[in-house]
């Protein structure tokens, strides 16, 4: 187990994130932010305060589950955890934010783009991921990254984050000593 980040270092990228999300979406009109349920959702909640902090403008946020969105839906689990979406606000024509805490092969995220597209039409999407890992099987790449680790397959990231597991941080784990 190696310890990649720190309680304070995700704080400080969060932080960054926040700003330089800010830098390209320079009037926050029309921004919203939506996590990916789990983890995505309390990163993408840390980022929207920091960013009405620095606007000074509430900026609405949301949620996606992308259980039923998944392409590996039949061998991942007989009967899938369903979480749920909730995006209180019209997507139309706006411009979110899908907050993510690892990139790895791109599906979850395509997955969750297939989500919001059958919610609304928004004028652009952008992705912020707090840890990408590499590994792409897809044509997707972050806008903004917090860290990227170049990792092999026989490794696994974990982010852990304080409203789900006591505490922030994200380490990467052999998978071989989990699967035992």
């Amino acid at each position: 187990m190696i310890r990649l980040m720190s309680q304070e270092e995700i704080r400080q990228t969060l932080l960054r994130l926040s700003h330089q999300i800010l830098e390209r979406n320079k009037e926050p009109k029309n921004l919203a932010i939506v996590g990916i349920q789990r983890r995505g959702v309390h990163l993408a909640a840390r980022i929207s305060r920091i960013i009405e902090e620095s606007a000074g403008k509430r900026i609405p946020s949301g949620r996606v589950d992308i259980t039923l969105y998944r392409d590996d839906l039949q061998r991942i689990a007989y009967q899938p955890i369903v979480r749920s979406t909730e995006i209180p606000f019209s997507i139309d024509n706006m411009r979110l934010i899908l907050v993510d805490d690892v990139l790895y092969t791109g599906r979850t995220v395509r997955a969750a783009i297939d989500a919001l597209l059958d919610i609304g039409r928004p004028r652009n999407i952008q992705l912020a991921v707090l840890v990408d890992r590499g590994h792409r099987e897809l044509p997707i790449r972050a806008d903004y990254v917090g860290k990227n680790i170049p990792t092999s397959s026989g490794q696994m990231v974990e982010v852990r984050v304080t409203e789900l597991d006591g505490k922030d941080e994200v380490l990467i784990l052999d998978k071989k000593i989990n699967e035992i």
